[in-house]
C-alpha cells in the first residue's frame, strides 16, 4: 500500500460514492473517469455515510472510500490560531477535501473524524466567487490545502491547476499549498505565479518512516522541491511539526543540513518552524484510539486548550532548529510558530 501512495497512483477506491446532486458537475465525471472499475453508489448526503455511527478510523484507514459531495456551508473559514499567517493581515483556509491519503501517526484529522473515508467536494467554483466576494473588500492570504494534502490527489482532482489559474486573474489574492507529497510532476508545466507558494513539509527521515506512514520519505520530498524552484516557483520549506522524539537533536541536524546543501537560500521564500500542537480534544479522541502510541503518551501541557510540550522541550526543539536553520537562512526569512 505504501508504494502505491509514493507512486501516486493512490488507492483503488474499490467503492465511491456520489451526492445525487453532483452526478452531473463536470468535476464529478472526470473524477470518476480515474476509476474504471470502482463500484460507484449513488447517496443523498454525503453524511449519510460519512457520518455513520460505531466507525473504526483505523480499520477504514487501511481501504479507504471515495465520497464526491457539495459543500452547501460555509466555504471560507478565518485561519487557526495555531497556525502561522506569515505577516499577512487577513489569513483564511479553504479545504475541498476531508481527511487525507497519508496516515501520520500525529495528525489531528484522526481526532477530528470518526471516519477514516474521504469526501471531496466538487463544487470548487463555488469557492472561487466566495474568495472573489472577500477579495472585493480587502486582500486575502489563503491556505488551500489544510484539512488534507492536495498536491497528492492533484493526478485525481487537478484542483491544484485550477487554483494557480484562478490566483493568475486576482492580483490581490495569494496562496499557499501545503504538501508532504512528492507529486510536483503532477503540475510541472504550469506557468509559476508570483501569488502562489509551494509550502512543503520535511521532516527527518527516521521520523518519516515511524511516524509518517505512507507519506513520501524525505528524499522524495526533497527532489519535489528541487524541481519547483529549478522551474521558478516560490517555496516554502516547513520543519513542523517538531517532534520530540530519542535521538531528535541528531534527526533533526541531518534533515536541516540536507535541506540545505539541496537547495540554496535564495531559492527560498521562507522557513516555517513550530512543534507539535493539537486541541486538547482532538489529542483525547487520538489517544483512545490508539493507546499504544508511545509519540502520544507525552505529558502534554494544556494552554488556552491547546496540547503541546513542556515549556523546557518546546524551547529545546525551537531553538536547537532555528539556530541550524538560521547557518543557512536569513533569520529574516525564519518564522516561528
Amino acid at each position: 500500500m505504501k508504494n502505491l501512495y509514493n507512486s501516486l497512483n493512490l488507492c483503488s477506491f474499490s467503492h465511491i460514492y456520489v451526492e445525487k446532486g453532483v452526478i452531473e458537475n463536470e468535476n464529478t465525471k472526470r473524477i470518476l473517469s480515474k476509476f474504471k472499475k470502482s463500484n460507484v453508489i449513488k447517496i443523498n448526503h454525503y453524511k449519510d455515510v460519512f457520518c455513520r455511527h460505531n466507525q473504526d478510523f483505523l480499520v477504514q484507514k487501511k481501504s479507504p472510500k471515495l465520497i464526491l459531495a457539495r459543500n452547501d456551508g460555509n466555504l471560507i473559514y478565518e485561519g487557526a490560531r495555531v497556525c502561522d499567517d506569515f505577516g499577512n493581515e487577513h489569513f483564511y483556509y479553504t479545504s475541498s477535501i476531508m481527511n487525507c491519503l497519508y496516515n501520520c501517526e500525529y495528525c489531528y484529522l484522526q481526532g477530528v473524524y470518526s471516519s477514516a473515508n474521504i469526501v471531496l467536494f466538487v463544487n470548487l467554483e463555488d469557492v472561487f466567487k466566495q474568495v472573489e466576494c472577500i477579495l472585493k473588500k480587502h486582500s486575502v492570504y489563503l491556505c488551500i490545502s489544510y484539512d488534507t494534502d492536495l498536491m497528492a490527489f492533484e493526478n485525481i482532482t487537478g484542483f491544484i491547476r485550477k487554483w494557480i489559474q484562478f490566483a493568475e486573474k486576482h492580483n490581490n489574492l495569494k496562496i499557499e499549498v501545503r504538501t508532504k507529497s512528492s507529486n510536483f510532476k503532477s503540475i510541472e508545466d504550469v506557468v509559476p505565479q508570483d501569488n502562489v507558494i509551494l509550502a512543503w513539509t520535511l521532516s527527518p527521515e527516521e521520523i518519516c518512516r515511524k511516524y509518517e506512514m505512507s507519506a513520501p520519505s524525505f528524499r522524495p520530498r526533497l527532489n519535489s522541491i528541487k524541481s519547483a524552484v529549478d522551474r521558478g516557483w516560490k517555496v516554502r520549506v516547513c520543519f513542523d511539526p517538531l517532534l520530540y522524539v530519542h535521538n531528535w537533536e541528531k534527526y533533526y541536524k541531518n534533515c536541516v543540513k540536507d535541506t540545505f546543501r539541496a537547495i540554496p537560500e535564495e531559492n527560498i521564500q521562507d522557513v516555517s518552524i513550530g512543534v507539535f500542537r493539537i486541541g486538547k480534544d482532538y489529542l483525547k479522541n487520538m489517544e483512545k484510539m490508539n493507546p499504544q502510541s508511545l509519540l502520544l503518551a507525552y505529558p502534554f501541557k494544556i494552554a488556552d486548550g491547546t496540547c503541546s510540550y513542556s515549556e523546557e522541550h518546546h524551547k529545546l526543539l525551537v531553538n536547537f532548529v532555528y539556530d541550524l536553520v538560521c547557518k543557512y537562512v536569513k533569520k529574516s526569512k525564519v518564522f516561528v510558530q
